[in-house]
């Protein structure tokens, strides 16, 4: 899939984008709604419009259910849309529609009326060519609204290794890094599920590749704390480095859910 697939198509009426493979499970979005209903709860609570898309969610609407609801806990007027290219995973979908929580076939051009404060992309971009990113991050970025966030992540087929990219409508903003302790032996093993736009560049030289080694680096040193859990382990490794002059974003209370956020300068692929 190239990027010619991608650009010139906004204004044709059609779906911008390609049919993906579409393989999806319950639950494996867990990490980053509890992302997206904790310290981003602030987006969606002080939005005019709580307009939220869940963007390619699948083959089965599982994850955009499970969208609705932990994001319904936040503000019960919250409206979530599901968008597939696909439009017989749309009418698959069209049974569980309930106030709240609606189906609709399209792609990046997100078919919605008004702008969503949130937009979430999970395992999407993965399936395009490096080369697409750029102009699929703008498309989706112009359409968001004031204080919305667009997220493009990955993760594994059961949500135990997770990544993914938050941007504004200006820039992106950061990377974060979700694990389920136990799920790796380094924590550079979560490099396999980078988003499209860092998962090429996990080589010497590049500012990810050097996060990926930080990471293992400090993980070993701190194998003293394993006597209490790894839970203390990868905090202890999140402390060291912040200390390290990595630009972490969130404190202890994230860490310990095997959560890790760096501001997006620092991992930033090389021109």
């Amino acid at each position: 899939m190239t990027a010619p697939q991608i650009s010139g198509r906004k204004s044709t009426g059609r779906p911008v984008g390609n049919v993906t493979r579409g393989t999806t499970n319950p639950n494996r979005m867990r990490r980053v709604d509890r992302w997206l209903a904790g310290p981003q709860a602030w987006r969606l609570r002080n939005a005019a419009d709580p307009l939220v898309v869940d963007l390619g969610y699948g083959a089965t609407p599982a994850t955009a259910v499970e969208l609705f609801d932990r994001l319904a806990a936040v503000r019960q007027d919250v409206q979530v849309v599901g968008i597939e290219i696909e439009p017989e995973r749309v009418r698959a979908a069209l049974p569980l529609q309930r106030p709240g929580l609606s189906f609709r076939v399209g792609g990046f051009e997100l078919p919605v009326p008004g702008r969503p404060v949130l937009v979430r992309a999970f395992n999407v971009l993965r399936q395009y060519e490096e080369a697409d990113v750029p102009g699929v991050w703008r498309l989706v970025q112009d359409r968001l609204s004031l204080g919305g966030l667009f997220i493009d992540g990955t993760c594994d087929e059961i949500g135990r290794r997770v990544t993914w990219v938050a941007l504004d409508a200006e820039r992106p903003l950061s990377l974060s890094i979700s694990v389920r302790f136990g799920s790796f032996e380094l924590p550079s093993d979560v490099a396999e599920r980078l988003p499209k736009a860092l998962i090429h560049r996990n080589v010497p030289g590049e500012p990810v590749h050097a996060l990926m080694q930080a990471m293992d680096r400090a993980w070993l040193e701190c194998a003293p704390l394993a006597s209490f859990g790894n839970r203390q382990r990868w905090q202890g490794m999140c402390r060291t480095l912040r200390d390290a002059g990595w630009p972490v974003q969130d404190g202890p209370a994230r860490w310990r859910l095997g959560e890790l956020t760096v501001g997006w300068d620092a991992v930033a692929p090389l021109a």
